[in-house]
């Protein structure tokens, strides 16, 4: 795990000197403080899943650019997950961000209990939500709407939204999030 804990490090830190960013800049883009954002540099900690969304979405860039591995196979379906302390909730990326396709996929395990609760996104993104096993809830627009096996909920995630399993068995679905717009087309214009 400690591979992931430096590669969240030196990821973060690329993107702070990229954009000419303070610590204090960076802390008001993403609403994580100050404090926390200097520890994670330094691999001093971990962020949980939530505050990794909130550096990536402050940054706008995909969640994956900070877990995926350049140098792995993703066709071998092997899955490494991205902050083991979070006892309620595991992902697992599938397939990194694509230029192509403009979407990154992950494998969620929702634990017995678990309720996670996201931030918006950009304006724009679109998340896929399918059920692979079990029961859960995904909540939109101040309510819950209940998923079971073979069922799946797709909707704008530039608002509130989260996800609750309230069985007694582990819920596995597939989070498929989808981009309004290639990184690269960001990456110019941020550069002109």
């Amino acid at each position: 795990m400690i591979d992931i804990f430096n590669r969240i490090a030196s990821t973060l830190k690329a993107l702070r000197k990229e954009r000419g960013w303070s610590l204090d800049k960076t802390a008001q883009e993403t609403g994580v403080s100050k404090a926390m954002l200097g520890q994670i540099e330094r691999a001093e900690s971990s962020p949980t899943i939530a505050i990794l969304w909130k550096i990536a979405s402050g940054f706008d860039v995909p969640f994956s650019l900070f877990v995926a591995d350049e140098q792995r196979d993703y066709s071998t379906g092997q899955t490494k997950t991205i902050h083991p302390s979070d006892d309620k909730i595991k992902v697992f990326p599938l397939f990194p961000y694509d230029e192509k396709t403009t979407c990154e996929i992950f494998l969620i395990e929702l634990l017995p209990g678990c309720e996670h609760i996201s931030s918006p996104h950009k304006p724009g993104v679109i998340e896929h939500v399918l059920v692979a096993e079990g029961t859960m809830e995904v909540f939109l627009n101040d309510s819950w709407k209940p998923l079971k096996k073979g069922e799946g909920l797709r909707f704008c995630a530039d608002q509130p939204h989260g996800y609750r399993n309230l069985s007694k068995k582990t819920c596995t679905i597939h989070d498929i999030i989808h981009y309004p717009f290639s990184w690269i087309e960001v990456g110019k214009k941020q550069s002109h």
